[in-house]
């Protein structure tokens, strides 16, 4: 008998439980206190919020609006600030969004109302229809009829309670009542940001100031006003998801500023980017803010002509006319305003002409770059200086080993001399027999010369290799 009163007792307790009404609270983004941003390179974000709500005592369903369009929620959080702790009981996260086409979808099987107008008079007409199908084509049953296509306008008597205007996190939660600040994080696709770079090249081409811009996209179905702001640079390991929905992404940036320039610490493995002053982030918006500045950097050109070992395994003529040697500048990330772990990004390179007029000469990928470390940025081709390659011997020693000589003719039609760098990938063993100047072995594979060619003049590099593969 007393078992059973036990059992009556905490059966009464839960149906009591259950039969709580369920208040309701909606908190949009007025009721922000604070936000702050980290964005990773490879589209994703952290949000962290800090929201004032007035909660009253018992079960609430807090509706959280205005979050991430592509918030993950399993990633959500949502934690007290003040006030008392919150127990949650469960969330949903409400990304159906209130258009034409979908209040129509929730509507099936439901009664609208049609209003059609008359084409003389204008006298409106409203009549009851029940929506039977709203997918690849609207269908409504009359009283009499059945019809297909909207005959007019729909009015429709509410909006469903699953349906919103906003992207609306709703979470359902204990709690003991009183106006409180609550924080809630998440992760969220739709942030991305990469690096840009401006290279200023000086007259005498021996210097550059260098600017990083951050450029900065987001396409997330949410705004971010007055942020506080950081960027993570590095390759963090993600467990990949599909995702079908598109989202669509709008273009201008906003006046660059040199006070947005950004602090950076080691985090972990990766390296964080952090900008003093706090920055809006609006819906569909592309923009820029200024990472870091550097002047008077010592820069270095380089003309390469590279070959192939392809050419050491067989007998050929003449294998190349007016080959134009590929365009690099080098410097090292150290000293002076540099010295700082750069992001990836796009280093676009300009150079002033006769006028002083700056002009674009050519852009190159960076990767991640440590501090103390060396960049080098391919350009483009050499306009003034062509080369010719000339096989001049051949014998096949055994299936192999052979030797094989080259002829390799510069000509220099600028008024300064260069220096082109010859680099040759040998194949397998190889040894020179031959050369009419001394060869660098920069690895196992690779032998290079430094060519010197003088003003509108030209230059011979002639040597002989023997290949074992």
């Amino acid at each position: 008998m007393r078992r059973s009163l036990l059992s009556a007792g905490f059966f009464l307790a839960a149906m009591a439980s259950a039969a709580e009404p369920v208040r309701d609270v909606a908190s949009g983004a007025a009721d922000r206190e604070a936000v702050a941003v980290t964005v990773y390179n490879d589209d994703l974000a952290l949000v962290k919020e800090r929201r004032r709500v007035d909660l009253p005592a018992g079960l609430t369903r807090l509706s959280l609006r205005e979050v991430a369009a592509q918030m993950r929620p399993e990633t959500a959080l949502l934690r007290a600030v003040s006030g008392q702790p919150l127990s949650l009981v469960e969330q949903n996260f409400d990304f159906d969004l209130l258009t034409p086409q979908k209040l129509l979808e929730k509507y099936v099987g439901r009664d609208v109302t049609v209003i059609r107008s008359h084409p003389t008079t204008g006298e409106e007409r409203r009549e009851k229809a029940t929506v039977l199908a709203a997918g690849q084509g609207t269908v409504l049953r009359f009283n009499d009829r059945i019809e297909t296509g909207v005959p007019g306008r729909l009015a429709f008597d509410s909006v469903p309670p699953n349906l919103r205007d906003r992207p609306t996190l709703s979470v359902l939660l204990e709690a003991a009542g009183g106006k409180q600040a609550v924080e809630l994080s998440y992760l969220t696709g739709g942030l991305s940001w990469k690096a840009d770079y401006v290279a200023n090249l000086s007259a005498d081409g021996k210097n550059l100031d260098l600017n990083a811009w951050v450029t900065l996209t987001n396409r997330s179905g949410a705004g971010f006003d007055n942020t506080t702001l950081q960027l993570v640079a590095g390759t963090v390991n993600r467990v990949r998801q599909t995702d079908s929905r598109v989202y669509a992404m709008a273009a201008p940036a906003p006046a660059r500023a040199k006070s947005q320039e950004a602090t950076q610490e080691a985090l972990m493995d990766y390296h964080l980017y952090s900008f003093e002053r706090p920055t809006s982030i609006a819906d569909n918006q592309t923009k820029q803010l200024a990472l870091l500045s550097a002047s008077a950097v010592p820069v270095r050109r380089e003309y390469l002509l590279a070959g192939n070992e392809g050419y050491y395994r067989d007998r050929y003529g003449q294998i190349g006319q007016k080959l134009k040697p590929a365009v690099f500048l080098e410097f090292e990330n150290k000293g002076g305003q540099l010295g700082k772990p750069l992001p990836a990004g796009i280093v676009r390179v300009y150079a002033r002409d006769s006028k002083g007029a700056a002009q674009f000469v050519g852009e190159d990928r960076i990767a991640h770059t440590a501090k103390n470390e060396k960049l080098k940025l391919r350009l483009g081709e050499a306009f003034d200086i062509t080369a010719e390659r000339k096989q001049t011997g051949y014998r096949k020693i055994t299936d192999n080993v052979v030797e094989t000589a080259y002829r390799i003719d510069l000509r220099n039609a600028k008024d300064e001399a260069v220096t082109v760098r010859v680099q040759e990938p040998l194949p397998g063993d190889w040894e020179m027999l031959q050369e009419s100047q001394k060869h660098t072995k920069e690895s196992s594979r690779v032998a290079s010369w430094n060519v010197a060619i003088p003003a509108d003049g030209a230059a011979v590099l002639e040597y002989t290799v023997r290949v074992r593969w």
